[in-house]
């Protein structure tokens, strides 16, 4: 009996750009073959490769029993990966064995027949794992109580909300006590309470001595669950090795702060009396990681067309990609930069916590020279937030959720 949950050896997945995977209804086929004598072929050009690799040469082993996270951006290969290992689809080269029986979750309601009611959904999922009737009747009752969808259990799932399907989605996959358990970004659907059943869940299914192959974007929930990270890049495998040195890794990369030499910038508004000649943004000691919750500092170099001291006047705006506006700093506010100032020098503004969601926001920067502007910058950089557990509950929250996170203590007065 061996001790690993799953080998893979040179795995390469190959997709032709333009093209679907090969899956045809009897329909489809003949409407296919009565279109092809009218459809022209473009050739592809001589400059453009027609083929891309979502996976190349990729090897690792997982022993039984361990929580792995698999880290990438977007397009790295993550979801390609979990669905070989499903027999979702081919490997285009090598080879992957996997000892003992997969469950799957890798979209919502992967697997179920819409006509069918959760009752019966529940037991061909159950088959398909090769669970039998008598073991897949013994865990019924769990399964039903974790999703809470006994009300709509004899209801065809067609009619189920995307929620209620991933929870029974969740719930078949986790109670039927497949050996190995591949999982793709959880957390993107459903509220805080069922997110936390199933890390809850995950966690004593990997203590139960269970495999979990878990892909998300959520650092916290992989940090907590997880024991060991692959960081998976551009299909090839960039990192082994514990979790903590895996989302190091990721979020190093991952370029949160995306700052320009604005000193070559031509679009500017302004009078041009005094302009910016650099900006620099940081996070805690200087990393250019921003987290939800970190502290910012913007650096300003500014300078004059003359020795002139002035009353200048800065400030630095943040955005959302709908031109939403997060907050402004304005140097106005505080009494530290008050009165007149040398014709070029270097600005420096800390922030308190910064209150926000993980996501995209942009800067722009303007000074103020005697009251009118004299140098306006818009998308003078960018930053990716970075989520982090603000609130040290284990759990992130996404833009889609809230927007600003506040600090906040709840207490019962009973009486």
């Amino acid at each position: 009996m061996t001790d690993l949950a799953l080998r893979v050896e040179q795995l390469s997945k190959r997709y032709e750009l333009g093209t679907r995977e090969p899956y045809y209804a009897l329909r489809d086929s003949i409407v296919r073959w009565a279109k092809k004598p009218f459809q022209k072929s473009e050739p592809v050009p001589a400059d453009r490769n027609p083929y891309v690799w979502a996976l190349k040469d990729l090897s690792f082993e997982v022993p039984t029993g361990q929580a792995v996270g698999i880290l990438g951006h977007n397009g790295a290969g993550k979801s390609t990966l979990l669905k070989i290992l499903s027999r979702v689809t081919e490997p285009t080269g090598g080879q992957a064995t996997l000892y003992g029986r997969v469950g799957s979750l890798l979209e919502v309601g992967t697997g179920f027949h819409p006509e069918l009611t959760g009752r019966e959904n529940i037991f061909i999922n159950g088959s398909i794992l090769g669970m039998s009737q008598k073991e897949i009747r013994a865990r019924f009752d769990e399964i039903v109580a974790f999703a809470e969808i006994e009300r709509f259990l004899d209801t065809p799932v067609k009619r189920y909300s995307s929620g209620m399907y991933m929870r029974l989605a969740f719930s078949v996959a986790a109670h039927l006590q497949p050996e190995i358990l591949l999982v793709d970004e959880l957390l993107a659907v459903g509220d805080a309470a069922f997110q936390k059943k199933c890390l809850n869940r995950m966690s004593d299914v990997s203590r139960s001595g269970r495999t979990v192959l878990f892909v998300s974007h959520q650092m916290t929930a992989m940090k907590n669950l997880c024991q060991r990270g692959l960081y998976i890049e551009h299909g090839e495998l960039a990192y082994e090795g514990t979790i903590d040195e895996a989302i190091n890794r990721y979020l190093d990369s991952s370029q949160p702060i995306q700052q320009i030499n604005i000193s070559e910038r031509q679009d500017r508004r302004g009078s041009g009396i005094v302009r910016f000649d650099e900006l620099k943004i940081t996070g805690p000691e200087g990393s250019e990681r921003i987290e939800a919750g970190d502290e910012l500092t913007f650096t300003l170099r500014y300078s004059s067309r003359d020795q002139t001291p002035r009353r200048l006047r800065f400030l630095v705006g943040l955005y959302d990609p709908l031109d939403t506006s997060l907050f402004r700093l304005d140097s106005d506010k505080t009494a530290q930069l008050d009165g007149t100032l040398p014709p070029s020098g270097t600005i420096v503004c800390k922030t308190g916590k910064l209150n926000l969601t993980a996501g995209s926001c942009y800067v722009n920067i303007a000074v103020l020279a005697e009251g009118q502007i004299a140098d306006h910058l818009a998308h003078a950089a960018d930053i990716e937030v970075q989520p982090a557990d603000f609130y040290q509950t284990g759990r992130c929250f996404e833009r889609n959720e809230t927007l600003f996170l506040l600090e906040q203590e709840w207490s019962l007065d009973a009486h």
